[in-house]
């Protein structure tokens, strides 16, 4: 059976966490404040905390600029669950626009969706291709749109626009016009998540880019104490001789990173440009010459003038099925001893929110590449010969279904 995509473990992986199990801190400590450096350096952006999960650091970052209740939040329809679920625990209301074809966040249902009530966009990197951040930012910096705008909080008053938030859980290493993704907008958040191309079994980190007057080190002081329950100093601060002493300023949220994940991520993102991309690179250039002698196969972006993919899903599409015949096509791969998977179910489609009063008929396109997505295996260890073993399992499963319907 090849697998889906299997976290990468080897003897470096192995070894950093039996050194940091051996070191004395297994929490917050010395390995996760080198880490967060390193993810600033790398990011060019101003400063990175790293913290539990991306759905810790989107909530967290919500909270921080003040949304709440009565204030919207416009998100894709197309996305996985933690993006629009943080709004909901702030009290928020999602609002979902459409996408693009190539899955991004559409920039023209985002400047129809805006209201008075508007705080908050949140584009997603969906499969780790970036999103149009010059249009996203430029429309948010428009005198019209501006002048919408309804700050509330002491940060909404600093920023006195609309904050955008980019969920960029998939596209660590993602490229646009030059720049790596962390330092493309106001704040983005990375997820570490095991399926993730850099992996630190469970984590992220919030990467922050706020313009003037902004003070960075004093936002990062801020959010270490909104992400230990609102508590002065972490651990590493108080130990410190004679530094124990610490106060508790508000009720915050136990979000913080250890260092046993901290020290996969620094031996990840060491090698990361230079092995982990490059491989993941190769995977998608053997699917796209493969597939693209199909006339059914519709293949993901990942690489153009402007922009570049972290490579970390292959959104393959099939053209002119239906959803079912999709599902059909996924049964017949898996009858092939390949796992395949589905990038996402787009959430007005889930109980949850439908029964909130979303109808994904008002969002075609996310309908549309939905039921013809197949998301097929991207990870380290998946040779040149399982590349080709998962090619020869979609066409032939893609041409056993075709032909049910001819």
């Amino acid at each position: 059976m090849i697998n889906f995509s299997p976290p990468r473990i080897d003897r470096s992986i192995v070894d950093a966490v039996v050194d940091t199990l051996y070191s004395g801190w297994i929490t917050t400590g010395p390995k996760t404040k080198k880490f967060e450096k390193m993810l600033t350096a790398y990011g060019g952006h101003r400063v990175t905390l790293c913290v539990s999960s991306a759905s810790a650091g989107l909530e967290l970052m919500l909270r921080w600029f003040g949304v709440k209740e009565g204030d919207e939040v416009i998100v894709p329809a197309y996305t996985y669950s933690a993006t629009a679920n943080v709004v909901i625990h702030c009290g928020a209301r999602v609002v979902f626009v459409d996408i693009d074809r190539d899955f991004d966040i559409s920039v023209a249902a985002i400047r129809k969706a805006i209201t008075r009530k508007t705080k908050v966009i949140m584009p997603v990197d969906l499969a780790g291709w970036p999103c149009d951040y010059d249009a996203i930012n430029a429309l948010v910096k428009e005198p019209a749109i501006q002048k919408l705008f309804c700050p509330d909080s002491p940060e909404q008053k600093n920023l006195n626009r609309i904050l955008i938030l980019a969920d960029a859980a998939h596209s660590i290493g993602g490229k646009y016009h030059g720049k790596r993704v962390g330092g493309l907008t106001d704040i983005s958040v990375y997820s570490f998540h095991a399926v993730k191309n850099l992996t630190t079994a469970e984590g992220g980190a919030v990467c922050l880019n706020l313009p003037e007057p902004f003070d960075h080190e004093i936002i990062y002081r801020d959010l270490n104490a909104k992400s230990l329950h609102g508590q002065t100093k972490d651990a590493l601060a108080k130990t410190q001789i004679g530094n124990w002493r610490y106060d508790i300023i508000e009720p915050g949220y136990k979000y913080n990173m250890t260092d046993i994940q901290a020290a996969m991520g620094i031996v990840e993102l060491a090698r990361y440009d230079s092995d982990m991309l490059v491989r993941r690179k190769q995977i998608f250039d053997r699917y796209t010459l493969a597939l693209s002698k199909f006339s059914w196969a519709q293949l993901p972006d990942y690489e153009t003038s402007g922009r570049t993919s972290s490579y970390h899903v292959f959104q393959l599409r099939i053209k002119n099925i239906t959803e079912k015949q999709r599902d059909q096509v996924i049964q017949e791969i898996f009858n092939r001893k390949v796992a395949v998977n589905v990038h996402f179910v787009p959430l007005p489609m889930m109980t949850y929110y439908r029964n909130a009063g979303y109808n994904i008929q008002d969002y075609p396109v996310s309908y549309d590449n939905y039921s013809r997505e197949i998301s097929l295996p991207v990870y380290y260890d998946l040779t040149d010969e399982m590349v080709d073993t998962v090619v020869s399992a979609v066409v032939e499963s893609v041409n056993s279904v075709i032909e049910r319907y001819i």
